[in-house]
C-alpha cells in the first residue's frame, strides 16, 4: 500500500483510512495520526486488509489493553480476546455500546469482516458527543444531571433459533447493573457526549415509565441519519469505533445467510461525568 491518507465519509463522523497495511506494525507517527483520527471522527473504516486474528490483536492493543474474555459470549477457541460475531448466534438488531451495564464499558471495538452474506448486513455508528451538542439548551441542563441504570437484561433481542436462544440464555445468566452518567466526559478529549443505547433500562431515581420517554427523547438525537455513519462490509474490511462516545446497530436484513465479524475490544476506564462523579456498580449477580 501507499499514499497514507484520512478521508472523511460523512460530516458529523466517521473517516476511511487508506495506505496503510494492519498485518505490519505501524510507525509511530502513522499510529498517532490514526489515533488522533480516531477521537475526532469516532469511527475509522480500513480497505482490503488481509489481516489474521493477531494481527487484529496487535492492531487494538496500540489503543490501550485488551479486554480479556467477555463475561457471557463465547470466544474463538484459543483466543480468549477474539469474540466471533456470528449471525446465527445473535443480531445485535439494537443500538447498544459494548458492555455499558460493567463498571468499565470498552474504550473502543475493532470489527473484522470474516464472512459475509450476499447482501444486507451493514453495521452503522452513531456520534453522541454530536448528539449531545444538538440538544436545546434547556434540554441539555437536564440532561447534564441525570444518571442511568445499564443493564444486560434490559435489551437482548431473540433469534428464534435453538442456538440463539443459548446464547440468549448464556448472555442472561448472570445479571450486570451499572449507573453511568448520561452524559459522560471523554476521558482523552474532554468532550461531553450522550452515554446511553439500548443497555440504559432507567435513570436513577425513576421509575422504567417516568424514565423511558426521556431516554427516548435524548436517544433520538444520537441516532439522527447525519449523526450516523453507514458501513457496507466487504471482505478485508476492518472498523474501529470509540466506544466511549458512540453507539453502534448492526442490521438484520440478510435474511438465513452467514454473517461473520471477528470482534476485538479495548479495555475502557470508569466513566466521569461532568460534575467529576464517576459510575457505579449496582448489581453483578448470578440471576
Amino acid at each position: 500500500m501507499s499514499g497514507f491518507d484520512i478521508a472523511k465519509v460523512g460530516g458529523r463522523i466517521g473517516a476511511v483510512v487508506s495506505g496503510v497495511d494492519l498485518s505490519s506494525e505501524l510507525s509511530d507517527s502513522v499510529f498517532a495520526q490514526i489515533h488522533a483520527a480516531f477521537l475526532e471522527y469516532k469511527v475509522l473504516f480500513f480497505r482490503d486488509q488481509e489481516i489474521t486474528d493477531a494481527d487484529q490483536l496487535a492492531f487494538a492493543g496500540r489503543f490501550g489493553p485488551l479486554t480479556q474474555k467477555h463475561p457471557m459470549m463465547r470466544t474463538v477457541d484459543g483466543a480468549p480476546q477474539v469474540i466471533p460475531v456470528d449471525g446465527e448466534d445473535q443480531r445485535a438488531n439494537h443500538w447498544h455500546t459494548d458492555i455499558s451495564f460493567t463498571l468499565t464499558p470498552s474504550l473502543g471495538t475493532t470489527l473484522r469482516s470474516v464472512v459475509l452474506p450476499p447482501y444486507g448486513g451493514n453495521t452503522l455508528v452513531a456520534n453522541g458527543a454530536v448528539g449531545y451538542k444538538d440538544l436545546p439548551a434547556e434540554l441539555r441542563e437536564i440532561a447534564d444531571r441525570l444518571w442511568a441504570v445499564h443493564t444486560n437484561h434490559a435489551e437482548q433481542p431473540r433469534l428464534g433459533t435453538e442456538r440463539g436462544e443459548e446464547v440468549r440464555k448464556a448472555f442472561l445468566a448472570k445479571r450486570f447493573e451499572a449507573a453511568h452518567p448520561v452524559v459522560r466526559v471523554h476521558p482523552e478529549s474532554g468532550e461531553p457526549s450522550l452515554f446511553l443505547g439500548g443497555f440504559a433500562q432507567r435513570l436513577v431515581g425513576m421509575s422504567l415509565r417516568e424514565s423511558r420517554p426521556i431516554i427516548d427523547v435524548l436517544q433520538s438525537y444520537v441516532r439522527r441519519p447525519e449523526n450516523v455513519a453507514r458501513w457496507t462490509w466487504r471482505p478485508g474490511d476492518v472498523l474501529i469505533f470509540d466506544n466511549r462516545s458512540t453507539q453502534h446497530y448492526a442490521v438484520n436484513d440478510y435474511d438465513h445467510h452467514k454473517r461473520v465479524l471477528h470482534r476485538v475490544s479495548i479495555t475502557g476506564d470508569v466513566p466521569v461525568g461532568l460534575d467529576g462523579k464517576s459510575s457505579y456498580t449496582m448489581r453483578e449477580e448470578e440471576d
